[in-house]
């Protein structure tokens, strides 16, 4: 049996089929196939709130290569989720029932509340000692959305929009920095010797620049000095050099900022990267929704 879960970000689109194992009463899953298109919808949305034809075209386009994966590897159950882009886009609802028509796939733009749930709901905690207390920090191309969680449950939940794609395009705002920096002390005051867990492609990527063994967390004078040396690069050099791919040579400066200020105000001194991010969300509650049903 395979579900699947597709994420349209601000910066990439990504499709996550995965295998579901059914073990002694237990249900997991295992990645099959991974897909990721750098379609930067977020490029139209906050500097235009439309996404442009062309945009659309590509997205219609992505939607039914899906679609037609989905159907081969016979999926039996999906969410296609749309996040901050889609969310800020005046046209998205036309976009969204354009990708229903053509692509024949339900999608649905969701506030940056439940986008949070959802990837708290990715269960990256699994693997760590469960009794300490945790700061999620997942950062996106639009959003960074922050969970806070205590001796596993959660505490606080919000999202700002604070993005990579929006610092490039330079259409984030001081005030909600501002507003994001407030959250943190406010919520994280309490708690000593807090802990970050990082989510997204940036972070898995640092993770992987930075060669730290596995499961070993990422300290924050690692990551700063991680920063440091990526800046030290020209976009041009961080491609042909360093080996990045254009779609993640400019948005990885950013997405350093971003994890260093929220370490910074929340007095984090390691970050677990546990490599999972929204789609792995998605399959998690997909699992817990048919898990549910009456046999």
């Amino acid at each position: 049996m395979r579900y699947a879960a597709i994420d349209i970000g601000s910066n990439a689109v990504r499709l996550l089929i995965a295998d579901i194992i059914e073990n002694n009463g237990s249900v997991s899953f295992k990645k099959n196939t991974l897909i990721r298109v750098p379609l930067r919808l977020g490029d139209d949305a906050f500097l235009n709130q439309f996404i442009s034809d062309k945009k659309t075209t590509d997205l219609v386009k992505t939607m039914q290569a899906f679609r037609g994966l989905m159907d081969v590897y016979k999926v039996v159950d999906y969410r296609a989720y749309a996040t901050s882009a889609m969310r800020e886009a005046k046209n998205g609802e036309e976009v969204v029932n354009l990708i229903r028509e053509k692509a024949d796939v339900n999608l649905q733009i969701i506030h940056g509340q439940k986008e949070a749930k959802i990837i708290y709901a990715s269960h990256a905690e699994d693997n760590i000692d469960k009794s300490k207390n945790y700061l999620y920090i997942d950062v996106g191309g639009g959003s960074t959305e922050l969970s806070l969680f205590a001796a596993g449950d959660l505490v606080a939940s919000k999202s700002f929009n604070i993005g990579t794609i929006r610092i490039l395009d330079n259409q984030d705002k001081e005030e909600t920095w501002d507003e994001m920096r407030d959250f943190i002390r406010d919520n994280t005051r309490q708690f000593k010797a807090l802990s970050g867990i990082g989510t997204g492609g940036n972070i898995n990527k640092l993770y992987k620049l930075a060669d730290e063994k596995d499961k070993t967390p990422l300290t924050f004078n690692k990551l700063k000095s991680l920063s440091n040396y990526l800046n030290s690069f020209s976009l041009k050099d961080r491609i042909n050099v360093l080996g990045l791919n254009q779609d993640r040579a400019d948005v990885i400066i950013p997405a350093c900022d971003i994890y260093l200020s929220v370490m910074k105000w929340a007095g984090i001194k390691t970050i677990y990267v546990p490599s999972v991010g929204m789609v792995d969300g998605i399959i998690q509650r997909l699992i817990e929704k048919n898990l549910t049903k009456p046999s």
